[in-house]
């Protein structure tokens, strides 16, 4: 079931694919496989913080990242969230943040694949569903051409057999973490030489996807899977609507406004737990993003989901006032 899901991805994205933007995504699209925000492995094994693996069941397929480089700590970490129900534990080896490297994980594991092979053959062994890395294509002054081959080949005899590769450097010294998202060119010919190489390496490309049409085209030349991070957060219905019949051949399309409608029971549960609207909503804010009323959407809910008492009523208004929007839109077109 997951390696049929990792055709199509949402990344791990730090503050955003928390479990409410996962049950959001999984609303649009039955099929495609949805990623944690990056759990650290001390946080689970020493903190004892297990609630950061709370899940709603509807999630699944759902795969959990963890950061880390002790390959003991890992090992606990990946059971920790098997036993959780996570369908696939990652590695992250991507990450350029500064509090990423003093942890001594993240992308800067690129300079030392001996100790990601360590890593990895102790999750494998921790636990048994798969474990996943998602990795850079070198960092700093590395020559991806020679050190990602080697990567690759350590992870694989560790017993790997999925990796999704940001296809961009990271620049550890000198870029923050937002320019590392952009800065440093794309290699996406260097990403379909690897899956030459490695025939039998099921390889997502991932970085600057935009599109769906981008990613089916990417499938159509060879690779196994396409992750998509920004653009399926910030234009979710472009991606995730369409995803299960273009991408997966299945099912009919979903739309923005059935997937608010579906939300509103999620959303009363949520509120009557004691949870705050906004920490739902804030991930609904680019459902109508470039339609009519995607405007007055993103200000309905941005300006009253803090409001003490503010509710489901709230997510109808703006709702109404963006199929007005949209209403309003489509007539002064037809005249």
């Amino acid at each position: 079931m997951v390696v049929r899901a990792s055709r199509l991805s949402v990344a791990p994205m730090m503050d955003w694919t928390d479990r409410h933007c996962r049950y959001l995504h999984r609303l649009m699209s039955t099929q495609t496989l949805l990623y944690t925000e990056m759990v650290t492995a001390p946080a689970l094994v020493r903190g004892g913080a297990l609630h950061l693996l709370d899940h709603n069941p509807a999630e699944h397929p759902v795969a959990l990242q963890l950061g880390g480089s002790d390959p003991a700590e890992l090992a606990e970490a990946a059971r920790i969230g098997a036993q959780a129900g996570y369908d696939e534990i990652n590695l992250n080896v991507g990450c350029p943040s500064d509090r990423v490297q003093s942890g001594a994980f993240g992308a800067v594991l690129m300079k030392d694949a001996a100790l990601v092979a360590a890593c990895v053959g102790a999750m494998r062994r921790a636990v048994d569903v798969e474990v996943t890395v998602k990795c850079r294509i070198g960092v700093d002054d590395q020559d991806p051409e020679y050190i990602l081959p080697e990567f690759l080949s350590r992870i694989v005899a560790a017993g790997v057999e999925r990796v999704t590769i940001h296809a961009r450097k990271a620049w550890l010294d000198g870029l923050s973490p937002k320019e590392n998202r952009d800065i440093p060119p794309l290699d996406y010919p260097l990403v379909h030489r690897m899956k030459e190489l490695f025939p039998n390496l099921h390889i997502s490309l991932n970085g600057g996807i935009t599109t769906l049409e981008t990613a089916q085209a990417a499938l159509d030349a060879g690779l196994d899977g396409v992750m998509i991070g920004r653009a399926a957060y910030h234009q979710p219905a472009d991606i995730l609507c369409r995803a299960d019949r273009l991408i997966y051949g299945t099912g009919t399309d979903t739309t923005a406004e059935a997937t608010v409608l579906a939300m509103l029971p999620y959303i009363e549960a949520h509120l009557e737990a004691g949870g705050k609207l906004g920490s739902v909503t804030r991930h609904m804010l680019g459902l109508f993003a470039g339609r009519p009323g995607a405007r007055v959407w993103r200000r309905v809910l941005s300006q009253g989901a803090h409001l003490q008492g503010a509710g489901t009523a709230l997510v109808r208004d703006a709702l109404e006032q963006t199929q007005e929007q949209t209403a309003l839109a489509a007539a002064a077109r037809a005249v």
